[in-house]
């Protein structure tokens, strides 16, 4: 017979020799558990002898409680209802074929009312969300900052974006308002704080802010179809700014982090270098700490680094230690330190985003800007990763829509042989093979989304990285095929700079952009069977 406790009971274990926890009114006895627990022993004490349900769901799926109930379970609150048996489910009376009940399950209509539509409704050029279909994943509140940022992008975005990509640049008052408009606080991947900005975003409370939002956002700013701006303006900021955020020390934290997210001062990251893409456990960039342990000096080249050219703040992989990713750290190099030079290199695509090559010569670096621990930079980025791969995905599929939508406008009104694009049979068969590569990755990138907010940064790093690597890939493979159909059906429009086919021609441009940085095709194919198959067998895979 299962044993009770009173909370008091479980109050009385709070030590580290005598620790107890409660999950859902059961009660655990961790006392020998805590050298097992992969997050260390202070968590555990933190939550000695209390309620640790909220805290554990934060990190942890069913699965790990029916892994470890049998021997760590030792009773129950008094207060938890015992468990009547479940009746014998109802027979229910099977369907005529071809019918569907009309009856929503309970609360499912009120949860996920479908929220009224928006922009042209043109099928699957947005997300069927805008046009009155149903979804568990948004609600007024997305709906108020879609219809915010989009007038703005029409208004002062879109009818600029072609004369930017052109002079490869975008004037600065644009990334200052979107520190102005709260924009770049909310795209981090963290909480929205609203403690270090000046002006939260207008139509949502920063306390509702989620990841949702974010990428609402991000996919709003991508309808410019211009990879150059994106880049622009959340490129270097929305990578080099988030490890700071979460790993930087306190005081780091409050002195630069309001000049960046109110758009007064600009940063980036700094990983690649000439020889070391992908493979990042080999970077050479290399940061010496001083005899009085005060400093770093720091020397050596990155390569296709994001907004460089403007940036004040490098987030910057270095090699502190030995060989392999066990040498890694990550430190935020100042501009103002010296010993920092950038150059703009010339690229296919992505025009305005500021491509550039740094070279760090012997730069002073103060030790407190360490970000997270000395050589355990690669858990840095290897977490910062799946944020970067995300915002890459969202704009592929994004652009991927743009060229879609781009060539169903088109083809509604261009004619050949006396009848419109659209009603030849060949080409509403390439519309449709773009709307349905396009609308499959994007519920992927929406249920990876979900599963990301309600995860640890640590869960989702091992849990979703391999399905996050393979969407990356999936998703630019996406952009590339509707480019490429795009630029089919737009003719030499797509070939010539400007016109009709401007979004397209430029778009095609920016494919290579996105299939390569943040990891390219071949190696995310491979890392998401790789660390799919490995995390699955440590979950208890049966072959």
């Amino acid at each position: 017979m299962s044993k009770t406790f009173t909370t008091a009971d479980v109050a009385s274990h709070n030590t580290g020799s005598d620790l107890y926890i409660i999950v859902d009114q059961d009660v655990y006895d961790l006392t020998k558990f805590q050298d097992e627990h992969p997050g260390g022993k202070k968590i555990l004490t933190r939550v000695a002898g209390k309620d640790a349900s909220k805290q554990f769901w934060k990190y942890h799926n069913e699965s790990i409680l029916k892994k470890y109930k049998g021997k760590l379970l030792v009773g129950s609150l008094d207060t938890k209802p015992k468990e009547e048996p479940k009746p014998a489910p109802a027979a229910t009376p099977k369907a005529e074929a071809g019918t569907v009940s009309a009856e929503p399950a309970a609360g499912a209509q009120e949860e996920f009312e479908a929220l009224e539509q928006f922009g042209d409704i043109i099928p699957y050029a947005d997300p069927n969300w805008y046009q009155t279909y149903h979804s568990p994943y948004y609600n007024q509140t997305h709906a108020d900052l879609r219809a915010e940022v989009r007038e703005w992008i029409e208004e002062e975005i879109m009818p600029n974006v072609t004369e930017w990509d052109e002079a490869k640049i975008v004037p600065h008052e644009v990334y200052k308002k979107m520190g102005e408009r709260g924009y770049l606080a909310g795209l981090m991947g963290v909480h929205y704080p609203k403690d270090l900005v000046k002006n939260t975003v207008k139509s949502v409370d920063p306390s509702k802010w989620d990841s949702f939002h974010e990428l609402l956002l991000t996919d709003e700013l991508s309808r410019t179809g211009s990879g150059g701006f994106v880049w622009n303006v959340i490129g270097g900021f929305g990578i080099g700014c988030p490890p700071v955020m979460k790993h930087g020390k306190p005081e780091l934290i409050q002195r630069i982090i309001p000049g960046i997210v109110n758009g007064d001062k600009r940063i980036c990251l700094a990983i690649t270098e000439p020889d070391a893409g992908s493979d990042v456990a080999n970077l050479t960039c290399e940061a010496k700490l001083t005899e009085d342990g005060k400093h770093y000096i720091v020397n050596g080249e990155k390569k296709w680094i994001t907004n460089g050219i403007w940036c004040d703040y490098f987030t910057t992989a270095v090699r502190t230690g030995g060989e392999g990713m066990n040498g890694i750290s990550v430190l935020l190099i100042e501009r103002s330190l010296g010993g920092v030079s950038t150059r703009r290199m010339d690229c296919q695509g992505v025009w305005s985003s500021g491509t550039t090559y740094v070279t760090f010569e012997d730069v002073k670096v103060p030790v407190g800007n360490l970000i997270g621990k000395e050589n355990q930079g690669f858990k840095v980025i290897m977490t910062n990763f799946n944020h970067e791969r995300i915002g890459i995905i969202i704009q592929s599929l994004r652009f991927a829509r743009v060229c879609y939508e781009e060539s169903v406008k088109y083809a509604s009104k261009r004619k050949t042989f006396g009848v419109k694009l659209i009603n030849h049979p060949v080409l509403r068969q390439k519309l449709a093979h773009m709307a349905g590569r396009i609308e499959a990755c994007w519920a992927w990138l929406e249920n990876m989304v979900f599963q990301a907010e309600r995860m640890g940064d640590t869960e989702a790093m091992l849990k979703l990285g391999g399905a996050i690597a393979g969407l990356k890939a999936q998703s630019t493979l996406t952009f590339e095929f509707c480019a490429r159909e795009a630029s089919q059906i737009f003719g030499g429009l797509s070939y010539s700079r400007g016109g009709q086919g401007a979004k397209v021609e430029r778009l095609y441009r920016d494919v290579r952009a996105y299939a390569i940085p943040g990891g390219s095709e071949e190696i995310m194919l491979d890392l998401s069977m790789r660390q799919s198959m490995k995390v699955h067998q440590i979950l208890g895979m049966k072959l």
